[in-house]
């Protein structure tokens, strides 16, 4: 699990996977229009689909994660925009090679947002 606040962001236009932490930091800047310091996961995909990267920061410089398939592809998440926001738990199905599009999640309680960010617990 992440960490409370912390958002996945899924960039939905291909990117050159040829860039690593400059190119990926300026692809956050540029393209998703995110501040890279925040600590939230950013997820790049290829042109092909079989190549994904995450950037995100951490107690003082950037980490970068990748996954490349050697078979079939990561599902296509069809957008609007130039990102979707995920939960961590749709991450890991994502890179586990789930379609979310094909899945139904249940409705489950949430904490309201402003308790969540504070960290505290109402009952």
């Amino acid at each position: 699990m992440l960490p409370t606040g912390v958002r996945v962001l899924l960039c939905t236009r291909a990117t050159d996977m040829r860039k690593s932490f400059d190119g990926l930091i300026a692809a956050t800047r540029s393209v998703l229009g995110e501040n890279p310091l925040s600590g939230h996961l950013f997820v790049f995909v290829n042109r092909q689909g079989n190549y994904a990267k995450v950037l995100y920061w951490s107690r003082g410089g950037y980490c970068l994660w990748a996954k490349r398939l050697e078979r079939g592809q990561f599902a296509r998440l069809g957008s609007d925009g130039v990102s979707i926001v995920l939960t961590d738990t749709q991450l890991m199905m994502w890179l586990d090679g789930i379609d979310l599009s094909r899945t139904v999640q249940r409705k489950r309680f949430e904490l309201p947002v402003a308790a969540q960010v504070s960290g505290i617990m109402h009952t």
